[in-house]
């Protein structure tokens, strides 16, 4: 970091480019690499210098951050990104795509505060993002199903593996993975998350609960309608009507081991 942090404004609009300018100029140690008013200048800039973190905005002309983020997720060591918008509705897309923060216009200098913390932070783990962020791209392109899960924390990504969870449960915009003893939060909406496991291996049984198959013992049924799932390593879980259905038939086959 001798030389700076080197950073890349993307946005469609002036003023926006211009605010954040200047709001980043009270943060000593960043050096702004180029301005850029749309995807294509920003391909460009990034492939004329590097650059370790890239503020982009959302709602552009042509290509959108959404799109030119997915992109950047190919490259052998991208930059972080930091998505700049107006528009709170597309949080959810923004972390679909592993961005490492999102702040909402007009930027608060506290949260931006935070945003460039973090990111000074997750800097010396950029080659596990790298890794982690091709990773989630190549899943949502239809490639492998994910075989582990990257969770960042500030400063870190812990590497999780697929194999050691043992149920998944919802917590808004995050998931709740459940391993032997401990308990792990990940920014990542359940839906996205069951899309990109392996095949065969989960049962989704609830809105917002998945269980590995192998840890499905019984089904008991309430006296009011209700269903629970016991579990192989303790406790239960709630099922919903839905579901009911589907783990009643998991279990006629005989498919719990």
């Amino acid at each position: 970091m001798s030389m700076g942090i080197r950073y890349l404004i993307v946005d469609d609009e002036m003023p926006g480019r211009v605010n954040l300018r200047l709001a980043m100029a009270a943060h000593a140690g960043w050096q702004l690499a180029a301005e850029c008013g749309g995807a294509a200048s920003a391909r460009a800039a990034l492939a004329q210098q590097p650059v370790d973190v890239v503020f982009l905005d959302i709602r552009m002309p042509g290509q959108s951050g959404l799109e030119l983020a997915r992109d950047i997720g190919r490259l052998q060591e991208p930059p972080l990104v930091i998505f700049v918008t107006a528009y709170s509705e597309h949080a959810i897309d923004a972390f679909d795509v592993h961005a490492l923060d999102y702040l909402l216009k007009p930027i608060d200098d506290a949260r931006l505060a935070q945003a460039v913390e973090r990111a000074a932070a997750m800097l010396g783990q950029r080659e596990a993002y790298g890794a982690a962020l091709r990773r989630y791209v190549e899943a949502g392109e239809g490639g492998r199903p994910l075989d582990t899960i990257s969770v960042r924390s500030v400063g870190r990504i812990e590497q999780v593996k697929v194999s050691d969870i043992l149920r998944i449960e919802s917590a808004g915009n995050y998931v709740e993975l459940h391993l032997a003893g401990r308990t792990v939060l990940h920014r990542m909406t359940i839906s996205r998350l069951a899309s990109l496991l392996p095949p065969g291996e989960f049962l989704r049984v609830h809105r917002g609960t998945i269980v590995r198959r192998a840890q499905i013992a019984s089904l008991e049924s309430g006296g009011d309608g209700s269903y629970a799932l016991t579990l192989r390593g303790g406790g239960t879980v709630a099922v919903s009507e839905r579901y009911v259905a589907a783990v009643k038939l998991f279990l006629q086959a005989g498919k719990s081991v």
